[in-house]
């Protein structure tokens, strides 16, 4: 959804100024991405086209017209903008798409502390105790939204086996919509409607479902206190498959997500978000995890991300509110063999090709005790992240993981701005810069540069050389084998999802890692899963070579201070310093020549 707004990011020097705070709204065919979008006043809302079909975004009052935007221009960044520096509720439709009446393509934008219901029976407020009543799809309503269009607060609608051809959208808080059957109980946006599921209501529990085939997202809460997603399975979706923005409090679990070009699973623009994702599987896309300016009480646990372009990758942007990403945690996670080609995924994505936990300007997270093997680039790297500012990673910790089998390393803190990350007690062979854990460890003072700038020319090449005729299509990635269904699906008492964090009672100390890996592990060992990535000496010069440059660069500054202090020195001992800083500054040229014709 952002592609080229953040494209060189990962590889800028400087800062950007300073700019109001922006959201982001992505106009497919024929929808827009958030049908209600809140936001603060003063805030600059960019509309970016990501369908193939001219779109525009007019003010239902002639007030705003964003220019006309034609199709695929989502991947050079391209779009308009509207500034909203007054609170009201501001109505807005495609002039090609949609009515001024609110038909078709349009939208609503709240802006400010400004009151404002999108049910059309006027404000509802949540309820903590379910009322007994269940609503039958098909037996009493013909379709999902018809029943849900009549539920109140603590109804449960329950829905038969079936291929539902329909969007929803939950509007009344307060409700559970379940399926009977996690694999047969399918709503498919047949590559026509924009989501499976979004929620607008506060406190919806979604659970045992399947959604496909939707230009957008297969289930999307937007704007909610209280969500939970349950035993969902979101299969080739055209933005993201479980997603939640601008929302806190939630649970994600037991959950499958698979061909969704931007990621997998979301959390964006919350915090403190309050929110866990736990035991979800995610492959075959983008990125497993995206997280821009989420944080606070984030949990990310015990769960596998695989066979995506990049696993895990938090970030902060200025397309959305609050930045910049801050203080969640990665925990006990499965990470493997995320340099899938034939995933799909947005330009930005591809840059993250082939590794496992990228933390794109992210400012105090935790990575702790996961086992990330199998990765052409970095198994964990820090980076900074350029949109309208620069976010360089600055205060993470990364310690007790293991990390193993990376191209380039296995550990790596990387670009200008990466101050303050902490690296320690993690399994590894390689890191970038050298012994990264010994100066960059998480008890004694850390020196402030040791970080490696030849990362970011990797993402750099990567970003020049991918273009979108290269990616495949979303629509078109392998479905999934049967999901485990939740239990009793027809008795399973209602649960709200009303103060969801404190129900969890979640403790970090007690998450484990998922019972596969044990078994992936020994694979790997054994040379029987993914490949062995690891550079050999050669190729870890090369990796350091950026470091070793200006290993060289400084050895031959303090060879020159030297002199000056102490001209009458011995020529051998001014010899031997010269030696040195050329011998680092010719193994630096000549191991990045290895690295970059040889093995990148």
């Amino acid at each position: 959804m952002r592609k080229r707004l953040a494209l060189l990011g990962l590889l800028a020097v400087g800062c950007g100024p300073a700019v109001p705070a922006g959201t982001l709204i992505s106009m497919s065919d024929n929808q827009y991405s958030g049908a209600v979008t809140r936001v603060p006043v003063g805030t600059r809302v960019m509309f970016i086209n990501h369908g193939r079909s001219v779109h525009n975004a007019v003010a239902d009052d002639g007030a705003w017209k964003t220019p006309d935007v034609p199709a695929r221009t989502a991947g050079e960044g391209k779009g308009g903008e509207v500034v909203f520096d007054r609170p009201g509720v501001y109505h807005y439709y495609c002039s090609y798409h949609g009515t001024k009446d609110g038909g078709g393509m349009a939208g609503v934008i709240v802006v400010g502390d400004t009151e404002y219901s999108p049910s059309p029976k006027g404000r509802i407020e949540p309820v903590d105790q379910p009322s007994g009543r269940t609503l039958r799809v098909p037996l009493d309503y013909s379709t999902i939204q018809a029943a849900v269009d009549a539920a109140q607060p603590g109804d449960l609608v329950l829905v038969d086996r079936g291929v539902y051809k329909e969007e929803v959208s939950v509007t009344t808080p307060s409700i559970v919509i379940r399926g009977v059957d996690r694999n047969a109980t399918i709503i498919d946006g047949e590559f026509v409607r924009g989501n499976g599921i979004s929620i607008l209501a506060d406190a919806v529990a979604v659970e045992n479902l399947t959604a496909r085939n939707a230009l957008l997202n297969g289930f999307f809460w937007t704007g909610v206190t209280g969500f939970r997603g349950s035993f969902l399975t979101a299969i080739n979706n055209g933005d993201y498959g479980v997603y939640a923005f601008g929302s806190r409090d939630g649970l994600f679990e037991d959950s499958y997500a698979s061909g969704s070009p931007d990621s997998g699973f979301y959390i964006g623009q919350c915090y403190p978000c309050r929110t866990i994702i736990r035991h979800v599987v995610a492959e075959h896309n983008g990125l497993g995890y995206s997280g821009t300016n989420a944080g606070g009480a984030l949990y990310l646990v015990s769960s596998i991300w695989r066979h995506n372009r990049a696993g895990i990758v938090p970030s902060s942007l200025d397309v959305e509110l609050d930045p910049p990403q801050r203080e969640a945690v990665y925990a006990a996670n499965l990470v493997y063999s995320n340099t899938n080609r034939k995933a799909p995924a947005i330009l930005l994505n591809s840059i993250a090709l082939g590794n496992g936990i990228l933390l794109a300007g992210s400012v105090r997270d935790t990575v702790v005790r996961n086992v990330v093997l199998d990765h052409e680039g970095h198994g964990i790297i820090a980076a900074p992240i350029l949109d309208r500012n620069y976010y360089g990673p600055v205060g993470n910790v990364v310690r007790d993981n293991v990390v193993l089998g990376s191209g380039r390393a296995d550990l790596a803190n990387g670009g200008f701005g990466a101050s303050g990350n902490c690296f320690a007690a993690n399994e590894h062979r390689t890191s970038a810069p050298f012994g990264l854990e010994l100066v960059q460890g998480c008890r004694a003072a850390r020196v402030p540069w040791w970080s490696d700038l030849v990362s970011l020319g990797t993402l750099f090449v990567r970003a020049t050389t991918i273009r979108e005729d290269m990616i495949p299509d979303w629509g078109t990635q392998p479905e999934p084998p049967p999901k485990q269904t939740m239990p009793d699906p027809i008795g399973a008492p209602v649960r709200i999802a009303r103060h969801v964090f404190d129900s969890a009672r979640f403790d970090l100390a007690s998450v484990a890692l998922p019972p596969e890996t044990d078994s992936v592990l020994a694979a790997w060992r054994a040379g029987t899963l993914g490949r062995d990535h690891t550079p050999g000496l050669l190729g870890r010069i090369g990796a350091n070579a950026s470091f070793l440059t200006l290993v060289g660069v400084l050895v031959w500054w303090l060879l020159r201070l030297a002199r000056r202090a102490a001209p009458t020195a011995r020529p051998w001992r001014r010899r031997i310093g010269a030696l040195a800083a050329g011998v680092l500054l010719y193994l630096g040229v000549i191991g990045a020549s290895a690295f970059w014709f040889g093995r990148f």
